[in-house]
């Protein structure tokens, strides 16, 4: 199922127990009178109340009420309301509304030559958005939602295999391959406090309860709102206040609900290759409420055109003058590369509003999205007497063949991969895959690994590995072993062990190349850009959310570094030449005591198991600070320093989807830091460049223990070329990221002693810039970088930026 959870998770990059025992159910039909078609989504309210719920795409509906007496409207647009009096004392089924289609005679569309008569309807409407907007202060209501994840692939022995075959997008050649429904209750209070509880959760068996967070508020747009977003891209809502300057709008015709007038206008954005809506908007008369809408994400809101059709279809309430959604569908369907299709209906139902009843401001914090305890425990007698949208036969088949599937043995083959590091015994224990037994270094020479894996043990609080190699080339046997346990609630407190006798990577935390890669230029080309020493020790740590924003960290290391040197000269080709000798480092023990804190103010979800950050794609700053003390009298090192380091970085909105993210370091060492403990500024080898690194460096170039770093990056997606309107790069959808990397270094005198070679510093700050461009569905990006200062025969350099090498 990953590409469903990929999927799931792109619409994205995020109810109650007990039931009323004088509650019943009223379950029906609503079609048309003449036809005996179903009116798909048609409303179903209970007069005088806030009560009701939207029909299905098949027309049945299900209403949960008091008993007693009541007068339920069912409506639809172009059709007369049909009114029926009930006395409740038991469930009601098989009720049939038919609706007649209204008779009513309705005006002609006048339209006076250089007039545009949408246009007056949509000013009209802007203005009486702004008087709702003023009505509201606060409010809150239930849902309850369903996704039904749709895929040309199977769910075949606990795991999906892929069926390719592509050229039509009718459902039928598509299979359900995961179903999520929760129940919730949303909370909403002025300017923008926002809170959402979900009671109720159940999901097929091949899918987790903590993917389980689509709910009634949070995932839907609201189309009374200024921006609507989709896919990270911020988009006009059809009556925004600046909507008449965004999109096109078209008097299509004029219809009727009962006898109140109802305008449906077509809009379009202005221009094609601006991201919007296209589709049909419903605005009633007299008042200009917006009623409805049906619409879709043109081509340039649609990333790469992977999601060939993005529907969005939602219907609004009134509540004494204040429209509400009463419900929301979303309809996508994604083509992806032309490997395998998948869809997603997303359906939900919103209702028991209570509108101004004055929510009190303690109630909201930083918790977006609260997940109950047990609410992924419900049972089907709580799901069958709960508030929900009629399922369809084909849905009740899905469940139980996807149930079925997952409960059957799983086989060691089913997660077997030749293109994994890992395969997968079961959900919790794991083992090293082909790709990731084997390394080549210089010093290792040909290596074997091997590993074992624990995850999400003890109701996913124990994770460990143990990871073990042997190089032929050094004749050495080498281990590293780490656990961790997650304590309290929601896990906030991790307490972690490591010891190891290891391998490790000279200024490792600077680079993030991966094995295979290095392996490959190694023994294809005889280029070794690492150097490489021995490590023997272990390190303790505590680590804990003391407040929702602060997490503190203390702990313990004691380790001892040892030089590695160059054991073997093999390579495929290039057989006269010889590698580069290994750099020394300082050979000592070093024990330290550690302390820090993260400070994060991002809202979160509370899943039920942990805390998640989210905001990612809106604006945060988040800050990490470390203190490292190693003292000769109290922790008997034969060298002592004190390190101070700092990070702060974030994402600032700019203009449209555009960002600009940013990274400060800070370290400051107070005595003889040992070499390879310095900080070494993110370099790159040649042709390749990684964010957040100085492209115009190579790897571990400049070193020191007194350093500042800025990284600059600014993403512009392809809104520079669509605001400039550039032929044909405008709908190219190429992707645009300018940045700014400056840097001060040195080394202390003490330090320096320690160093085999003399280091590069930039006592006067370090400056170069660059640009890079690429496209959404490649794996890479093209680099251009300057340096603007310090100029050497480096001065200029072109990369590759592409995840295939780290």
């Amino acid at each position: 199922m990953k590409h469903s959870f990929l999927f799931i998770a792109v619409l994205i990059i995020l109810f109650q127990q007990g039931t009323n025992a004088q509650d019943f159910f009223v379950r029906g039909d609503i079609k048309d009178a003449v036809t005996a078609e179903p009116l798909s989504f048609a409303n179903v309210r209970v007069a005088g109340t806030t009560l009701g719920t939207s029909a299905n795409k098949t027309g049945e509906f299900e209403l949960k009420i008091p008993e007693g007496k009541h007068t339920l409207i069912v409506s639809y647009i172009g059709y007369i309301s049909d009114t029926v009096q009930i006395n409740l004392d038991k469930n009601l089924s098989a009720i049939v509304f038919k609706l007649q289609q209204t008779k009513i005679n309705l005006p002609e569309i006048t339209v006076v030559p250089g007039e545009n008569p949408a246009i007056a309807i949509i000013r009209k409407a802007i203005e009486r958005k702004n008087e709702r907007n003023k009505l509201l202060t606060d409010y809150n209501f239930k849902a309850y939602t369903k996704g039904v994840v749709w895929s040309d692939s199977d769910v075949e022995g606990g795991r999906q295999s892929l069926n390719i075959g592509l050229g039509s997008k009718d459902s039928v050649e598509l299979k359900i391959n995961g179903i999520i429904e929760n129940e919730s209750e949303g909370y909403f209070s002025e300017p923008d406090n926002y809170k959402e509880i979900i009671t109720a959760q159940k999901q097929t068996a091949n899918l987790p309860s903590s993917l389980n967070i689509f709910t009634g508020g949070r995932i839907i747009q609201n189309f009374y709102s200024e921006e609507i977003n989709f896919i990270g891209k911020e988009m006009p809502g059809p009556i925004a206040d600046d909507a008449l300057e965004y999109y096109y709008y078209y008097l299509v015709k004029t219809l009727a609900i009962d006898d109140r007038i109802v305008y449906q206008i077509y809009l379009a954005p202005d221009y094609s290759s601006n991201p919007g809506f296209t589709g049909d908007i419903f605005i009633v008369d007299s008042t200009f409420d917006l009623i409805k809408v049906d619409l879709q994400l043109n081509r340039a809101a649609s990333t790469a055109g992977i999601f060939d059709t993005i529907n969005v279809y939602q219907q609004f309430n009134d509540y004494n003058g204040v429209f509400m959604p009463a419900d929301y569908r979303l309809y996508v369907h994604a083509n992806i590369l032309g490997l395998t299709q998948l869809a997603l209906e997303l359906n939900t139902i919103l209702y028991d509003y209570k509108i101004n009843n004055i929510i009190s401001d303690d109630f909201f914090d930083e918790v977006i999205i609260k997940v109950l305890p047990g609410a992924a425990e419900k049972d089907s007698l709580y799901w069958s007497q709960t508030q929900t949208l009629p399922g369809t036969k084909e849905e009740s088949l899905a469940y139980a063949r996807i149930d079925s599937i997952e409960n059957l043995p799983r086989s060691f083959w089913d997660d077997f991969s030749f293109l994994s590091t890992r395969m997968s015994f079961s959900d919790n224990f794991a083992v090293s895959a082909p790709l990731g037994m084997y390394h080549f270094n210089r010093v290792e020479g040909h290596a074997i690994d091997f590993g074992l894996f624990v995850n999400d043990l003890l109701k996913q609080r124990f994770n460990s590995s143990l990871k073990m190699n042997y190089g032929f080339a050094d004749k050495r046997f080498k281990t590293d072993f780490n656990g961790s346990y997650l304590l309290g609630d929601y896990r906030t407190t991790k307490v972690s062990v490591n010891a190891y006798n290891k391998f490790n990577t000279l200024f490792g935390e600077s680079e993030s190349y991966h094995e295979f890669f290095s392996s490959l230029l190694s023994l294809l080309n005889k280029y070794e850009f690492r150097d490489f020493y021995y490590s023997t020790g272990f390190s303790l740590n505590l680590s804990a959310d003391v407040d929702p924003v602060l997490r503190l960290n203390a702990g313990f290391e004691n380790h001892t570094d040892r030089n590695a040197y160059k054991n073997t000269d093999f390579s495929f080709f290039k057989k006269n030449e010889k590698y580069k000798d290994n750099l020394p480092v300082t050979e000592t023990t070093v024990r330290a005591i550690n302390i820090g804190l993260d400070i994060d103010f991002r809202k979160f979800i509370e899943d039920g198991f942990f805390r998640r950050r989210i905001g990612l794609s809106g604006s945060y700053i988040l800050l990490n600070a470390n203190v490292k003390f190693a003292d000769k009298n109290l922790l008997k090192n034969k060298i002592d320093f004190t390190t101070y380091e700092t990070t702060i970085r974030g994402r600032l909105n700019s203009f449209g989807s555009s960002s600009l993210n940013f990274n400060i370091f800070g370290l400051f060492n107070s005595g003889q830091l040992p070499f390879q403990m310095l900080y070494s500024l993110p370099g790159n080898i040649d042709l390749t460049g990684q964010r957040n690194s100085f492209r115009t460096l190579g790897l571990n170039e400049v070193v020191g223990d007194k350093i500042i770093t800025l990284n600059l990056d600014h993403d512009w997606g392809d809104n520079i070329f669509r605001w400039l309107r550039i032929p044909i790069l405008k709908d190219l959808e190429l992707q645009l990221n300018t940045y700014i990397n400056a840097a001060y270094s040195d080394v202390s005198a003490k330090s320096k002693m320690l160093m085999p070679t003399l280091p590069t510093t930039f006592k006067s700050p370090f400056l170069e810039a660059g640009f890079s461009i690429g496209h959404v569905l490649f794996p890479m990006t093209f680099e251009f970088t300057w340096k603007l200062n310090h100029f050497n025969g480096n001065n200029f350099r072109f990369g590759i930026n592409s995840q295939l090498i780290y």
